[in-house]
Formats: structure tokens, sequence, C-alpha cells
């Protein structure tokens, strides 16, 4: 049984091996304007600190 081939994220033809994931050199430059521009982003969960959690992070002792 033959693999089906994988599209481009890009325009979804069929990917070539020397540009992959992407059909084409084309498509490798505009994923990379889309991160570059802010149109891709990783999601980011900050945590929240306790005051005691604060002090042990700032404690000297423990930074060396």
């Amino acid at each position: 049984m033959k693999k089906p081939s994988a599209k481009c994220p890009i325009c979804e033809k069929p990917t070539q091996e020397a540009t992959k994931p992407f059909c084409s050199d084309r498509c490798k430059q505009v994923d990379l304007n889309k991160w570059l521009s802010g149109h891709y982003s990783v999601p980011a969960v900050e945590e929240e600190f306790s005051e005691s959690e604060i002090s042990d992070l700032e404690d000297p002792r423990i930074l060396h």
C-alpha cells in the first residue's frame, strides 16, 4: 500500500524532499515571514509566585 504524500502547510501541494515539510523555497520563505511578523506564536503560561518563593529565588545561597 502506498503511503499518502504529505502536504505543504502553506499551499497544500505535495511536499518535495529537498524542502520538506514545504513544497518549495517560496513556501519556506512565506512560513518564515509569518513567524517573524508575529502571525504565529507559541502560547506561554506565566506562573504566579508567592512572596516566600520569590524570597527563596532571591536568596544568594541558592544562586550559587
